[in-house]
């Protein structure tokens, strides 16, 4: 029976773009970035084709992500890259996962913490300068390193890390990308002076792919493990292979004269007799309602444009005059997929690829597969 909507995700793909990846990046080791539910694509599952495809660490936002990587059997090492409240520090301390820090007071709240949830085992902190992102971290080198030598002097810690985030490396101009290399080398090389087995990370997808000098000790790569190009252009250009597709079916097909219309709010009025189809997808799945009469879909195999409204639970598109119904109900219909890009999509909507998939919401099953051999969603990939 045909699923009306379902989310694809080769497992091999993403094996493959951090071999890729990890390649590009020795000596230095990867990170495979899978918060937000693995970027849509399914944290455990992601997770797991990414360590067979040699990833040494795993990041994710939030301590309920890491808690939930640890109860789908998901051990090594763990960190969790954003803010943490007290009480999501627990959690994240009873994940086993390590912690970001820039305030002293928050490096000895983790000591503390630490006392009670993990006796006997030193938490892995790391420490992160803000060299020119602005959101988290401190700005100061000198406070960030009192809060390394707070947590290196601390028993109950561990100073794991030292860290930074850039924010334009997907940018053409590498200029603000080098002003942040430097200064956060600068700052680090004092850390590493004092304990040769930090840590020093700081390079996103794009910066591990196209920055060699920023891939130091360890690089994030988050978009591009899912075959997404950082650059927003193409991901075959850097060798990276789209790990998931948006599939449904053809709900209905009816002929559509000319001066009737289809969806709500009648913005498609067929200006010739043609033949419409009805595809059960909408933005109740996270196929954005910005792609109203903006959109391909590939039918039986041929692309086709998107007509009228994207509604809740409803897309129609213009399979075009013909004699003869042209597809039959129940044929195939490719959202995301056969030559239609989650960054075709971005562009269209004027928005990133992150944002099409991370959309995808939990109405849309996702099922896995290892190069179309089926793969069960706990098991290894």
């Amino acid at each position: 029976m045909a699923v009306r909507a379902l989310a694809r995700v080769n497992l091999a793909a993403i094996e493959r773009n951090c071999a890729r990846l990890a390649a590009a990046a020795a000596p230095a080791r990867l990170c495979a970035v899978v918060k937000a539910d693995g970027y849509g694509h399914g944290a455990a599952p992601a997770a797991r084709a990414a360590r067979a495809g040699g990833a040494a660490w795993l990041a994710v936002a939030t301590a309920t992500e890491a808690a939930q990587l640890r109860a789908a059997g998901l051990g090594g090492p763990l960190l969790v890259l954003g803010a943490l409240a007290p009480e999501e520090l627990d959690v994240a301390l009873r994940a086993g996962a390590d912690v970001v820090a820039w305030r002293e007071a928050f490096a000895a709240a983790v000591a503390r913490r630490a006392r009670e949830l993990a006796p006997g085992g030193a938490v892995g902190v790391h420490v992160k300068l803000d060299t020119g992102m602005g959101r988290l971290g401190t700005r100061d080198p000198a406070e960030a390193a009192r809060v390394a030598a707070a947590v290196a002097a601390a028993p109950e810690l561990r100073l794991a890390g030292a860290m930074t985030h850039f924010a334009t490396a997907d940018e053409a101009d590498p200029a603000f990308l080098r002003r942040q290399l430097d200064a956060f080398l600068a700052w680090a090389s004092t850390i590493r002076s004092a304990d040769p087995d930090v840590l020093r990370h700081a390079a996103n997808s794009a910066a591990a792919l196209t920055e060699p000098g920023a891939r130091l000790d360890m690089v994030r790569c988050g978009i591009a493990i899912y075959g997404l190009d950082p650059f927003q252009r193409d991901a075959a250009a850097h060798g990276l292979e789209p790990a998931l597709e948006l599939r449904s079916y053809v709900a209905e097909v009816k002929r559509c004269a000319t001066g009737e219309s289809a969806g709500y709010g009648r913005r498609f009025v067929a200006e010739r007799d043609t033949w419409i189809a009805t595809i059960p997808v909408g933005y109740g799945d996270g196929y954005r309602r910005g792609l109203s009469g903006n959109a391909d879909v590939v039918v039986d195999g041929r692309r086709v444009p998107l007509v009228g409204a994207v509604s809740m639970d409803n897309v129609t598109v213009d399979l075009g005059p013909s004699e003869h119904e042209p597809v039959a109900r129940g044929a195939a219909a490719v959202l995301i997929g056969a030559g239609v890009t989650a960054e075709d999509l971005a562009h269209r909507l004027g928005t990133i690829n992150y944002e099409i998939t991370c959309a995808l919401t939990a109405r849309v099953p996702r099922e896995y597969h290892h190069d179309g051999e089926p793969v069960a969603a706990g098991a290894p990939a």
